[in-house]
């Protein structure tokens, strides 16, 4: 559909991701601006219906997009579904001509009433844009647990071997049972990072039948997920993923009994905005979305 914007013509298109030309002027815009292709993530099979970009062309190329993540999740035992905005650009040339302002304006307009909340995350350079329309700043905490080692087999998993990935999967549908705040039938979304930027750090615990996806910093080791049945310990499962110079764990989700751990204010991360005319959960709770969930 064409639409005029501050006095030029532009197409308004969505769902773009089939249409092979469409997506590579998508990948340029989007290597260009973040370093990203999403290429490999399509050619897998895993970008799927959650992930929708809104474009705006001007003749056959991408100049600007707001993509709509769909992200259902579990929130005391209720289901929600949010709607999480994300790969904000815009081309250098097209830039203060108000694309990205049509865009959010169209997609809260066709959005907002169709789910619970609406947010985003954003670098320091564009915290001032998005109160003007509505969202606002909210603090993420997370829990990290001193632990003490124990001896424990894990498995390496190859992300390029068909099997594996059919285990990752399998456990993944399980869910988090530790979690607040569960990422739910989201593969796609799961294999955008472990099938790239996470994919040496999937680890299959056979002992508790689990997957864990982890990363050791130094003495710090940060625990992005686990997938398992909900009769395991969280505490036990911990202690057996910990390397011998592990002194604490950083949670990538908030576990449901958070109380009982340290809580700290999420920092070195893009700022959390929250559309405010909508659910807002994280006003009064010391939550944070799982790192895994970041479209």
């Amino acid at each position: 559909m064409q639409y005029n914007i501050n006095g030029k013509e532009y197409t308004y298109l969505t769902n773009i991701k089939d249409n092979q030309k469409l997506r590579q002027s998508f990948n340029a815009l989007s290597e260009k601006t973040f370093g990203l292709n999403f290429d490999p993530w399509y050619e897998n099979g895993y970008w799927g219906e959650q992930y929708i970009p809104h474009v705006l062309l001007d003749r056959d190329r991408i100049v600007a997009n707001v993509s709509v993540n769909i992200i259902d999740t579990l929130w005391k035992n209720q289901s929600k579904r949010y709607i999480q905005l994300g790969t904000v650009m815009t081309d250098c040339e097209y830039r203060q001509r108000g694309l990205s302002r049509w865009l959010i304006e169209r997609i809260l307009e066709t959005y907002k009433e169709e789910c619970d909340a609406i947010y985003l995350f954003a670098n320091d350079s564009v915290l001032d844009f998005y109160p003007k329309f509505g969202f606002v700043k909210r603090n993420q905490y997370q829990c990290q647990i001193p632990i003490i080692p124990k001896v424990g087999q894990l498995r390496l998993l190859d992300m390029s071997s068909k099997e594996d990935k059919a285990l990752l999967i399998e456990k993944y549908r399980k869910s988090n049972p530790f979690s607040a705040l569960p990422m739910e039938e989201n593969v796609g979304l799961l294999m955008f990072y472990c099938s790239q930027f996470l994919k040496d750090n999937v680890y299959y615990i056979e002992k508790y039948d689990a997957i864990v996806i982890m990363e050791q910093e130094d003495e710090n080791m940060i625990c992005y997920d686990i997938f398992c049945d909900a009769n395991n310990d969280l505490e036990n499962l911990l202690s057996t993923i910990a390397r011998a110079q592990t002194k604490n764990i950083l949670l990538g989700f908030t576990p449901k009994k958070s109380d009982s751990y340290e809580n700290f204010i999420l920092k070195g991360e893009d700022t959390l905005f929250v559309l405010e005319e909508a659910e807002d959960i994280f006003a009064g709770n010391k939550i944070m979305f799982p790192l895994l969930s970041h479209a």
